[in-house]
């Protein structure tokens, strides 16, 4: 099948008719489709639109985009399965996986329409006599969501769905490797009742991205992707006066005290590790033991690790699928033999898996390293796919500087039953998100989300923040007196 963008209301090929072609990652002779490959000219055709459709999508009430976004959720709550099949199918993860992350979608949904009813602003008494002073929330224009392929329903929602309430429009720049997943959303709320204009989506890659950053008609940007093309998007940002929120990279550590409870532990460190295939950006990639428990926790994650099943994540009993791509691939390998020419000692994993029927498919074992020294570069950089860096630590202080020691600050995690160092940890670990035992992974969408240091720029997805990145305050002053009252004047008798 030939897909096409949805531009101002309509279905239409790119400007230059040029295509992309994508692909199943668990089985590259498995076709899904050809997508547009945009063009600056149908980002400016989309921006256009979605400026136009502003003018009177702003003036909805907002209680009543609220109802749109409701139906929205409904939608996807009776399409689930069909949703997350498709899904799996284009980028990988487990069934179960795509079903939450049309769930979450669900639950944004919801959580926005009842926003509709709550986009507060303030009355504040006024320093003058006869005079009333207020704020209230208005939208800001035409905002432009580019998203990653890792959560391809999950987090468009996070960002379209409170772009909307606000009373923004949308050009919505999906990730290449997950096209569909897009096409099938836009339709969604299109069934919903988005007016035409209001949401436009265009496919492709890096000029496609790049144009809607640079777009004048786009005022403000959320973007979620590595790092370095964060910053490359902050910087264009800056030079022309918009707001920007980045969702970027982690290097997430679990620590794990002498006293944790080991087997609540275990499973939260696969699951964190090699849930989603080690792709998220909340993914444990690093493991710090106390040690007093190393070696034991040691033997029963390998143990662990060495019955996880791959392959297409449609079929049943599959506990971990492909990673995303060729490119993913090569990547995650290639980490791999640095870790070992660092000294770090690969216990389990640590090579492409093609046997069973797994090789059409960008598969890679489940890969845990041993004797990895907190300075080693699988222990600093983002590697993004099924590899586990294990440390050894002797005191708590210790496990906090190896935690806080790396670039990025997203998620954390400390297994330990002392409430004193889970308030500690809590305090000290320089992330954004810190669980109690409970793994790296598992955001919930009425809470904000988002990190620190060179993982974001101080914004939030999720919850009620997020509410406030897509509006702008606007005060207002009602002078009722019936004279010229001057307020930052010295008023005040001496």
């Amino acid at each position: 099948m030939t897909f096409q963008n949805f531009i101002g209301g309509t279905w239409k090929p790119s400007a230059s008719k040029k295509t992309f072609l994508k692909v199943n990652p668990a089985n590259i002779d498995d076709v899904i489709g050809k997508f547009p490959q945009s063009s600056r000219a149908d980002v400016r055709e989309a921006a256009e639109a979605a400026r136009d459709a502003y003018k009177h999508w702003r003036l909805v009430p907002a209680p009543k985009r609220g109802d749109i976004l409701r139906k929205a959720g409904m939608i996807l709550e009776a399409r689930k399965d069909e949703l997350a099949r498709e899904m799996t199918r284009e980028m990988g993860k487990i069934f179960a996986e795509t079903k939450g992350d049309v769930q979450e979608g669900i639950d944004t949904a919801y959580y926005a329409a009842t926003e509709g009813r709550r986009l507060f602003g303030h009355t504040v008494p006024s320093e003058l006599p006869n005079k009333f002073a207020m704020s209230v929330r208005q939208p800001i224009g035409v905002a432009g969501c580019i998203t990653p392929w890792n959560f391809p329903l999950a987090i468009p929602s996070w960002k379209i769905f409170p772009a909307l309430l606000c009373g923004n429009a949308v050009v919505f720049k999906p990730a290449m490797e997950t096209p569909k997943t897009a096409q099938l959303f836009v339709e969604v709320l299109i069934e919903a009742g988005v007016p035409d204009g209001v949401l436009n989506l265009v496919q492709g890659g890096d000029e496609a991205g790049k144009a809607v950053v640079d777009d004048p008609n786009v005022n403000l940007i959320s973007f979620t992707g590595s790092s370095q093309t964060g910053a490359i998007v902050a910087q264009n940002c800056a030079k022309r006066h918009k707001r920007v929120s980045l969702e970027m990279g982690g290097k997430n550590a679990i620590v794990l005290m002498d006293d944790a409870d080991l087997k609540l532990a275990l499973d939260g460190v696969v699951w964190g590790a090699f849930g989603t295939t080690g792709q998220r950006c909340t993914a444990t990639s690093r493991l710090l033991l106390h040690e007093k428990i190393h070696d034991k926790f040691l033997d029963m994650l390998l143990k662990r690790v060495e019955k996880l099943k791959l392959g297409y994540g449609n079929d049943e009993g599959i506990d971990v699928g492909p990673v995303i791509n060729e490119t993913q691939l090569k990547r995650v390998l290639n980490y791999i033999e640095i870790g070992k020419s660092e000294g770090a000692k690969c216990l389990i994993g640590g090579k492409r898996a093609t046997g069973n029927g797994l090789g059409k498919g960008y598969f890679i074992e489940p890969t845990v390293f041993a004797n990895v020294k907190p300075d080693h570069r699988i222990a600093q950089e983002e590697i993004f796919g099924p590899v586990l860096s294990v440390m050894k630590f002797k005191t708590f202080e210790e496990a906090t500087q190896i935690l806080n020691g790396v670039r990025y600050g997203l998620s954390s995690s400390l297994y330990t039953k002392n409430v004193n160092l889970a308030f500690q940890a809590m305090r000290d670990f320089e992330t954004g998100i810190t669980y109690i035992n409970a793994p790296t992974i598992g955001a919930e969408a009425h809470l904000p989300f988002g990190g620190v240091k060179e993982t974001g720029n101080g914004h939030r997805e999720g919850g009620w923040q997020v509410y406030d990145f897509f509006s702008e305050t606007k005060t207002i002053y009602v002078d009722f007196s019936g004279s010229l009252q001057r307020a930052q004047i010295d008023n005040y008798e001496s």
